[in-house]
């Protein structure tokens, strides 16, 4: 059952880290050839609003990919964070199960050391429009998520 959790949750990640290259591509094509809105923010930063459309015919359907959470000498779990004002509002992150390494019989070897793997993501956050109404437009973030966990040599300094 964890597996079959785990192979979904690689799977929604792989997507959702698809659809975000995807929409800044996509983002990227439409301030080209949309008008723009400009206005001033309450620090008096240049705020530009360009329209966003997201096409789900242009998703490469996913296929099945071999959970390695497991099969590392790093090994790793997911937990998953829900934010609604979020696009997409669930993100998952790896944390790595051990603070050493597998060895060949399976026991941890602590003169090594797991580590995450980052990797830079984008997603929209659902912001309220300033004025009347309660309209909402969309901001682009950048967050660096964990996406796994690898096994690296202990950083050793000297001293003299």
């Amino acid at each position: 059952m964890a597996s079959t959790t785990s192979s979904v949750t690689v799977v929604c990640v792989a997507v959702s880290m698809m659809l975000m290259m995807m929409m800044s591509a996509e983002a990227a094509a439409v301030m080209k050839h949309s008008s723009k809105t400009h206005r001033k923010s309450s620090d008096g930063a240049t705020l530009e609003t360009v329209p966003l459309q997201l096409d789900p015919n242009t998703l490469v359907p996913s296929r099945t990919i071999r959970p390695l959470a497991n099969a590392s000498i790093s090994p790793w779990t997911y937990e998953v964070s829900h934010d609604e004002s979020l696009f997409p509002p669930m993100l998952s992150e790896a944390r790595c199960s051990l603070s050493g390494c597998l060895d060949k019989e399976g026991q941890e070897d602590l003169s090594l050391e797991s580590k995450p793997i980052m990797h830079q993501v984008l997603l929209l956050r659902r912001v309220r429009s300033s004025g009347a109404g309660s309209s909402y437009h969309y901001r682009l973030e950048s967050r660096l998520v964990a996406v796994g966990c690898t096994c690296v040599r202990p950083v050793v300094q000297q001293q003299q």
